[in-house]
């Protein structure tokens, strides 16, 4: 039996001064650190109003452009001076702003109605099985039949007044909102709805604290959508026997072969069409400023 006196081994660090010394020598410098700035940041800022109306604009310059060379023709399309002209003279003469009037009270009131059905379908579809049972295959079998296709009933019907064009938008603007409730509805995660039940909330707590604001995003995008499908129908509602609006002045411009008129009634059909699309996103950000969503770079 031996016993070795070798002193064991070491595995702490060498704390002698020449090692000391040794390592303080090694140290490498001190570097500077460069902030690193992101290449979006170094880009000259363009302020975003002036991006987006860039595209107009270039539209509407190769567009007075061509009419000026000929290209296109006045029975073909008429100039942007000549539509800003005719637009001035309907505006003066009272004949545009009589026929906006007209055209959104008919928008208002089928937008109106549209909402309240959709929506309440929606609902009664989206919180009860029951009501799935007997409310969803009607409607989706309703929403596959082209709202125009409609139109000689809603003659026989309605007749020829006001109602068969309120009925139009009306039905245009139902299932939109109904398709985005629901979905809206239904997606709601089923682990909130536990989280309500275990803090105490009645059936009328969950549906107004937790499954409305989770069915909110779906809801604004179906009215945004259904604003949309709301002129679309107007467009096709004023040509119904017509006597006020501004599907009543594109009918009496097509008569006359008036395509300034037409184009007219065209542009402003789109800007009461982004008027209303903003209105509504305004009131998405309102409402939505609890929900932080990526907005771009």
């Amino acid at each position: 039996m031996s016993i070795s006196h070798a002193p064991p081994d070491s595995s702490g660090p060498d704390i002698s001064p020449i090692s000391t010394s040794k390592a303080d020598s090694d140290d490498p410098a001190p570097l500077d650190l460069v902030p690193l700035v992101p290449t979006s940041s170094r880009r000259t800022r363009v302020p975003r109003w002036l991006r987006r109306t860039t595209g107009p604009l270039v539209l509407l310059a190769l567009w007075q452009l061509l009419s000026s060379t000929g290209v296109l023709t006045s029975d073909v399309l008429a100039s942007p001076g000549r539509i800003a002209h005719v637009g001035w003279d309907l505006v003066d003469n009272g004949s545009l702003p009589s026929a906006m009037t007209t055209s959104l009270q008919r928008v208002a009131v089928g937008l109106l109605l549209g909402t309240v059905i959709g929506t309440g379908l929606a609902l009664v579809s989206g919180l009860f099985r029951i009501g799935e049972d007997l409310v969803d295959a009607p409607v989706q079998m309703l929403r596959t039949v082209p709202f125009v296709g409609l139109i000689p009933l809603f003659i026989i019907w309605f007749g020829i007044g006001e109602a068969p064009k309120v009925a139009i938008i009306t039905l245009g603007v139902t299932f939109p909102l109904y398709l985005n409730v629901y979905a809206g509805i239904r997606g709601v995660d089923s682990q909130l709805i536990e989280a309500g039940e275990s803090l105490g909330l009645s059936r009328w707590g969950l549906v107004r604290h937790v499954v409305l604001p989770g069915a909110l995003p779906n809801a604004m995008t179906g009215l945004r959508y259904s604003l949309g499908i709301a002129w679309l129908a107007l467009v096709f509602a004023e040509q119904i026997n017509a006597d006020a609006g501004i599907g009543f002045l594109m009918v009496q411009a097509r008569d006359f072969l008036q395509t300034d008129v037409i184009v007219v009634c065209l542009i402003v059909y789109a800007f009461l069409g982004l008027l209303a699309d903003f209105l509504v996103r305004t009131l998405e950000r309102l409402l939505l400023q609890w929900r932080p969503t990526f907005t771009g770079r």
